[in-house]
């Protein structure tokens, strides 16, 4: 009986693909195996075991897969369900979302390599005309690819001239899979086994009289043996005797020492062996704690809504500490990589050794060793914390998500697909595991806190800051007054520079945010107003001074600032608008004496650029930290006492829905960092309009009244959370042809849904990389079933690619688009 498996492979297929296997592998495999497979003319890739059947496949004949890559799954079957839960309601292929999942170290992919055979006698005479050409190009080159072959004798099928040359045994082909993780083996030494005994001891060591350096060693040996009954690196060996590799290496030639290698991890906790004992709870925290077990109790997602700096954090260690101790793993999931740094210092001081730590700016080796550690159920993974990326390690028994900062923005993926909110797959991942979540932020998003309100989420509240620390003083600075009077130094207020002065007069820090990177956006001659745009992208081009360059953060084309305008000669040329660099650059001259640091993408690449910057600052090594939206993600200073905010009104004027909920969470979240521990913070909001609404809802902090105005908006004209969304957007470089495209798909989408149909309209910035874009928005009832209106979406994409003028357009949908 023939047995066959479908497999998932990673690039965007609707369909699993189906492959013949043996008997004895349809044994041996299980769901979440890797499978090398062939696929297309020449290309394998790893596919991924979805199941084992007997049905062979009716359109095609299943081809042979090439090889087993596991002993044991890589991925479990719940991840699997979470998989396709994903691409099912975020509308993609499973493949996008196993290749988004897994590290790409699992992803082996290979591409055929001709190699010439240079044992075999060849009679340059047997070889026809197209095979010559492959043999001469091969004693040139070692190495050929096939399109490089299809190119030197210009055919398209090379399959029948490269098989005629492996009978010939001019050449071999080589389809080597090559495994990128390699495991981390630290070398070690020991005392050769004919060296033991006291007798040949002392032999060895009068033997070695003459040679002082390896009898050194050999000493130096015994020092570490006494000492501790760890493994003796030859490391430590080296620089406790002072001695050179070469003379480990002479004794380790002459046997006297044996060397051996210890497979370990990249990433070690080095901590204090023993840990910490929990702070207690506060009453507000100990009713917290009690309202969210009652929501785990009624099998309800909890949300804890606590104002910044009301220890949030501390309930969570709370129940992290509940959850292993009960035999569960944990997962808490941070927006924010800064945000990481921070805490993992924290909670190493409870669960020491038991902590992981998952996110992109850990390199490929180190993400393998964190997923197998998960996959294993090891010591060493029982709380993981990461970004949104950590939802899809393996866990075995996960028992409780945290979601921190739930509000957040940077947990919905926008590129590539899929476009998932961690925080709903989180929920969805949580059901299938029977695990409890908890969403916890000083700020909830609308539709969490909505959720709550109808009943569908328990709720608890802490609404006094630990210790009972008052709020922050919020004042806002009219700088539109300030400017008529010509008070303003630069892009500072009178206000604001007394505070810092003030602020630094006594000793403690300043933070001052500016949700801008660069020195200023916008570079203009004041003759004639050009100002340099990017050639692929429909944006100016952002001057940073640092770098003396302009500069796209669409496409990062980039060129030097220019001396003279490039229209009209002139040297008149001027910046406008100003971001973090232009904010520090300012400080500098206006406080000579303080140390300024700025924390910025431009400023934090590398993957110790955070952690470098949050430790400088909490050791005060910095006087006043400029910002962009990182600093105000749950970062814990305490000696910050006044925060700036440089310009308010960039965030609420930003054309979208969201923008008066994301500008009171930002400027709430940017307060908060404010006067934490004793004494009471000040924060100074620059703005045009200081009689804004969402202005005076921050300064008051009134969260409820923010909620019902937005709520009362979004049910007028049918936005999130009353009413679901879905964006489509077409791409494409031919203006005309985009344009053609989604008035046609538009048109049969009005034909399905009538008026909850928006667009097609333009975004903002309307080409990016020489693509041009167009936006449909869809709104959907909550009464209407999404199951139905996806799969009506989806057949009038099947009829727009049959017309075969608009198959070059790309379509991206973004489901619950924020």
């Amino acid at each position: 009986m023939q047995h066959y498996v479908n497999v998932i492979l990673p690039i965007p297929l609707e369909k699993l693909f189906t492959y013949s296997i043996s008997e004895a592998e349809s044994k041996f495999l299980k769901p979440g195996m890797r499978v090398a497979v062939p696929f297309g003319k020449s290309k394998i890739y790893t596919a991924l075991v979805h199941k084992v059947h007997t049905t062979a496949p009716t359109v095609y004949e299943a081809k042979e897969i090439h090889q087993i890559l596991d002993e044991h799954p890589t991925v479990h079957h719940i991840q699997l369900k979470h998989w396709q839960w994903i691409a099912d309601y975020y509308m993609c292929s499973i493949g996008e979302v196993y290749r988004s999942a897994v590290p790409s170290a699992f992803l082996l992919e290979s591409e055929t390599l001709i190699l010439r055979n240079d044992a075999a006698e060849i009679d340059e005479n047997d070889l026809k005309d197209d095979e010559f050409l492959v043999f001469e190009a091969l004693q040139h080159q070692s190495v050929l690819k096939v399109h490089e072959v299809g190119a030197i004798i210009d055919r398209k099928n090379i399959l029948p001239i490269l098989n005629r040359l492996l009978e010939k045994n001019v050449i071999f082909l080589k389809e080597e899979i090559v495994e990128q993780y390699k495991p981390k083996l630290v070398r070690n030494v020991k005392l050769g086994a004919g060296h033991t005994s006291e007798e040949n001891l002392e032999k060895l060591l009068q033997s070695l009289t003459r040679a002082p350096k390896q009898s050194q060693v050999i000493l130096s040996l015994f020092q570490l043996h006494a000492t501790g009954k760890k493994p003796i690196k030859v490391s430590e060996l080296e620089k406790e005797s002072g001695s050179s590799r070469a003379v480990i290496k002479s004794l380790v030639d002459k046997g006297i020492l044996e060397e051996y290698f210890i497979q370990t991890d990249r990433v070690v906790y080095e901590g204090k062996d023993e840990n910490s004992n929990l702070k207690p709870l506060n009453e507000h925290q100990e009713r917290a704690l009690v309202g969210i077990r009652e929501s785990f109790d009624a099998k309800k997602v909890a949300l804890l809504h606590g104002v910044t700096s009301s220890g949030k954090t501390e309930v969570y260690v709370k129940l992290i500490e509940e959850c292993i101790s009960s035999g569960n793993q944990a997962l808490y999931l941070l927006p924010e990589i800064a945000l990481t740094t921070q805490l993992i210092v924290r909670l190493q001081e409870y669960f020491g050794e038991k902590i992981s730590v998952y996110h992109s700016k850990y390199n490929i080796q180190e993400r393998v060793e964190v997923w197998k550690n998960v996959n294993g159920n090891k010591p060493k993974a029982q709380v993981v914390i990461g970004a949104r990326s950590a939802l899809f390690l393996p866990f075995p028994n996960l028992g409780l998500i945290i979601v921190d900062e739930e509000h957040e923005g940077s947990f919905k993926q926008f590129d590539p697909a899929p476009r998932y909110h961690a925080r709903d797959a989180a929920i969805v991942l949580a059901k299938l595991h029977k695990a409890n979540v908890v969403l916890g932020s000083a700020t909830p998003s609308i539709e969490s806190f909505y959720n709550a309100k109808i009943g569908k989420y328990g709720y608890a509240k802490i609404d006094r800051r630990y210790g009972n620390v008052v709020m922050p003083d919020i004042e806002l600075v009219d700088i539109k007054e300030q400017a008529r009077k010509r008070r303003m130094k630069g892009r500072f207020s009178e206000r604001l520079l007394e505070e810092i002065t003030e602020t630094l007069d006594a000793g403690e820090q300043v933070i001052l945010f500016q949700n801008r990177r660069g020195y200023a956006p916008i570079v203009e001659c004041t003759t004639c107003g050009h100002s340099p745009q990017c050639p692929n992208c429909d944006v100016s081009l952002t001057y940073h001074q640092y770098k003396k360059q302009l500069r796209c953060h669409y496409c990062s084309h980039h060129m030097a600032l220019q001396e003279s305008c490039r229209a009209c000669g002139s040297a008149t040329i001027d910046s406008k608008g100003f971001g973090t660099e232009q904010v520090e650059h300012e400080l500098l001259t206006l406080f000579p004496e303080a140390k300024v640091g700025r924390m910025d993408l431009d400023t934090t690449r590398g993957k110790y650029g955070y952690e470098r910057i949050i430790t400088a600052f909490e050791q005060q090594e910095l006087d006043i930290l400029v910002g962009t939206q990182m600093l105000t993600k749950g970062l814990d200073f305490r000696n910050v006492n006044l925060v700036g905010i440089m310009n308010a009104d960039a965030l609420l004027n930003f054309p979208d829905y969201r923008a008066h909920e994301r500008s009171y969470q930002l400027l709430t979240q940017v307060a908060g960092r404010a006067g934490r521990t004793k004494k009471r913070g000040k924060v100074i909001v620059q703005t045009y309009n200081p009689y804004h609404q969402i202005l005076k809802q921050v300064s008051t902090n009134a969260y409820a009244e923010m909620f019902k105005e937005q709520l009362y908006e979004r049910e007028q004209y049918k936005y999130p959370p009353i009413n679901r969304i879905i964006k489509i957007t077409f791409k494409h470089k031919e203006y005309n042809k985009l344009n053609e495209a989604a008035e046609w798909f538009t048109k049969a989408l009005r034909n399905v849904f009538g008026g909850s149909v928006l667009g097609p309209e333009y975004p903002p910035v309307a080409r990016i990389r020489n693509q041009y874009l167009k936006h449909v928005i869809i709104k959907i009832n909550h009464d209407r079933s999404l199951v139905k209106t996806k799969n009506s979406i989806k057949r009038i994409e099947k009829s727009f690619n049959a017309i075969s003028y608009y198959k070059s357009i790309r379509i991206i949908y973004n489901v619950d688009h924020i």
